[in-house]
């Protein structure tokens, strides 16, 4: 939930209006699917005891058709070649109020919803009788269950020119929804649009970007309004007016899509759509919203900052990161388990909860990190010896001129990750070792963890550098941009699944660092030690079905087919609760089922089957359907482990030993950013050297080139 939107837990009473735009479809008619997928969150709010007073438009629109249709029906052809007059609006409202009703009537009647109609007018909120006796009759028909439908009643009304008109106590449907939240006490007033909510500008234009909180000491003159509704009265202005009028009387106010599926509910889950009027707004202090390239920019500035830090400065700040996480571990547990708590509620995969989860005391495996565990990873990072400005290559290109191949950061590193918040935490760590800048996008399943971790760990980076260095990207609205920035932004690196990882390949031109899939093989040759192979196996598959460097597919020498090794494994697996599917050949003598394909991630308890001739027959499988991520043989014929370890062309190639050890911990890189199966760059587990580039230094003592008469190139090594 976000905490600016923790209120709704609260809310009793709600009003909601719906609009014109959102009632009629562009031609006019009724829409009646969005009219239909209305009332069912309306009967799902009132089954869970809250109390809905619906405030509706459309009368006029229903009125004006029925109209132009029997004014048509009446029409000679003479007729229609006179210039036609403008219909009445009182008269289209007069007509179409029945007619509007009767469909709300009907489409209630299908959930066993009973509705109420209630006309008022701009007169009679001047009677406070009358007031008073609105309130009762409201109050009687939501303790009978029943919703009440308020619509204006532009047949009757007094105003001259009720569709321009914004005097009175209320002048559209808007604020009158707002008056009556105001009136009924409502704890939340709902106006539905034909937008996401309130933009910066005008929908249609790019650049415009949706205000999630409303804030009228900082939005009032920067929000730039466009065309009023295609059929209603006011549009956004009027939507805006009325809902800071409610919210600064009390009454926090939404504008969210009419269009989209559900929003009325999503708004009170807490979740973030549509722009939010609180009275309180102001006082949250919320920061200004930070375009994309401003952010980026500032992670730059920072870096350099930090690079021009001594080594034993940017070792400090480590330390320092550390122990703040370590004195934080209460607060950042109970994040956590809110989190969980949120995901089981919602019925996530228990392998997904098992990566957000942060356990607390020793560490089951490397996955399961509590904070102390992370904080030691951080120390001994900190300890190793510093990445950036080592002299890769040394050479005298000639007499008193020297050239240096040297280790410097990258610059600002985008990483989008999911579920894992401990991932946060080893990122932010190599940045700061490696002197990146660094932007995070979290998935939302671990908003509560990584927002506590990222408050934590940039407050322990020192005033001198800049708590910019690490920015925190909240909305998923922002990614689109941030791929965008070539200029600013120097490597993408996606931690998730294929479809994340593929999606940001496709969507940007900064370098991606990752692997779309994880299909590892582990290949037991015809000279293998079964009893190791089983092993291997079991740990390859069991140990952590959903890492990428679990086996997906054991390849089998067609010698051992009828072996008893063989058997065991299969029995094995299957008892430690492994699904096994075999290709074509495994899965007729091993009678197994027969996979739907080869290219496949399980991410789970399953893995594939097959047979295959000889080491060469297993090197081609894996090359026409692996991932190049890891890959294993067990033998005990070095000569074949050499073959095999030689030519299969993946970034991690194991001999005798289980997939799961491809892992930046396990490898000693005091931690990783993932994994890469990329050929450029770095590749396997990344960790600080991969986060690196080189520079040329040059240093000489007034040497020049005239068209190289006056140099005499050595080219020597030095040491």
């Amino acid at each position: 939930m976000d905490p600016t939107r923790a209120f709704v837990k609260d809310v009793k009473r709600i009003v909601i209006k719906v609009g014109t735009a959102v009632v009629t479809r562009t031609e006019g008619k009724l829409a009646l699917g969005r009219l239909g997928a209305l009332c069912e969150q309306v009967k799902e709010l009132n089954s869970l005891g809250m109390e809905v007073i619906l405030v509706t438009s459309g009368a006029v629109g229903v009125g004006r058709q029925i109209l132009r249709h029997r004014k048509l029906l009446h029409s000679s052809f003479v007729d229609l070649q006179k210039p036609q007059i403008e219909l009445d609006g009182k008269a289209c409202a007069a007509v179409g109020q029945s007619g509007l009703m009767a469909l709300y009537d009907a489409l209630f009647s299908q959930l066993d919803v009973t509705p109420a109609q209630l006309l008022v007018t701009d007169s009679d909120f001047k009677d406070s009788e009358f007031r008073m006796q609105l309130s009762e009759t409201v109050n009687t028909l939501l303790a009978a269950k029943v919703i009440p439908v308020f619509n204006e009643n532009d047949a009757i009304s007094t105003r001259k020119a009720p569709y321009e008109d914004s005097s009175g106590i209320f002048w559209d449907n808007d604020s009158l929804a707002a008056l009556l939240a105001l009136e009924l006490k409502a704890d939340l007033l709902v106006l539905l649009s034909d937008v996401e909510g309130l933009y910066s500008g005008p929908p249609s234009e790019p650049q415009s970007k949706i205000i999630h909180t409303y804030v009228k000491e900082r939005h009032q003159g920067e929000i730039t309004f466009g065309d009023k509704s295609r059929v209603g009265r006011g549009g956004m202005t009027a939507k805006v007016k009325a809902a800071v009028y409610a919210a600064s009387a009390g009454t926090p106010v939404v504008i969210t899509s009419g269009f989209a599926t559900n929003s009325i509910l999503k708004v009170l889950k807490g979740e973030r759509v549509g722009t939010l009027f609180h009275r309180d707004a102001y006082s949250w202090v919320l920061p200004k919203e930070v375009g994309a390239r401003e952010m980026a920019v500032a992670a730059r500035e920072c870096s350099r900052r930090l690079q021009s830090m001594s080594s034993e400065e940017r070792r400090k700040i480590l330390l320092d990161i550390a122990s703040a996480l370590e004195a934080n571990e209460k607060l950042i547990k109970i994040e956590n388990d809110l989190d969980v708590l949120a995901a089981q509620h919602h019925g996530y995969e228990t392998s997904l909860i098992s990566r957000l989860t942060l356990k607390p005391g020793k560490a089951r495996n490397l996955y399961h990190f509590p904070i102390s565990s992370l904080a030691n990873s951080i120390r001994i990072l900190a300890n190793m010896e510093d990445p950036i400005g080592h002299v890769l290559k040394k050479t005298e290109l000639a007499d008193g001129l020297i050239l240096e191949k040297t280790s410097c950061p990258l610059g600002v590193l985008l990483i989008v990750f999911e579920s894992r918040p401990d991932a946060l935490v080893q990122i932010a760590s190599l940045a700061v070792r490696s002197g990146n800048g660094l932007l995070l996008k979290g998935g939302k399943e671990a908003a509560r963890s990584n927002a506590i971790l990222h408050k934590v760990i940039t407050g322990a980076i020192p005033d001198s550098v800049g708590e910019k260095l690490i920015g925190l990207v909240t909305s998923r609205d922002e990614i689109p941009d941030l791929l965008k920035l070539d200029d600013v932004i120097d490597l993408v690196i996606p931690r998730g699944s294929n479809k994340l990882v593929s999606q940001i390949k496709e969507s940007t031109k900064i370098p991606v660092l990752g692997h779309a899939d994880g299909i590892c093989h582990v290949y037991v040759d015809k000279l293998a030690d079964m009893d190791m192979a089983k092993c291997i196996i079991l740990d390859a598959k069991v140990d952590y079905p959903a890492a990428c460097n679990a086996m997906e597919t054991l390849l089998i020498h067609k010698d051992l087919l009828n072996s008893k090794g063989v058997n065991d494994v299969v029995i094995e697996l299957k008892g430690r609760g492994v699904a096994i599917f075999g290709g074509p050949r495994a899965s007729v003598e091993l009678n197994i089922p027969l996979t739907q394909s080869f290219h496949h991630e399980y991410n789970s308890l399953a893995c594939t089957i097959e047979i295959v001739d000889d080491v060469h027959a297993a090197i081609d499988h894996i090359h026409c359907h692996g991932s190049a991520h890891t890959d294993c043989i067990i033998t005990e014929d070095r000569e074949i482990a050499e073959v095999f370890l030689s030519q299969v062309d993946s970034a991690a190639v194991f001999h005798n030993a289980s997939t799961r050890f491809c892992d930046g911990a396990r490898f000693g890189l005091g931690a990783e950013v993932g994994i890469s199966t990329s050929r450029i760059h770095a590749r396997g587990p990344v960790g600080v050297e991969g986060l690196l580039t080189t520079r040329w230094i040059l240093r000489g003592s007034g040497q020049v080139v005239d068209g190289d008469r006056g140099v005499k190139y050595s080219h020597k090594n030095l040491p």
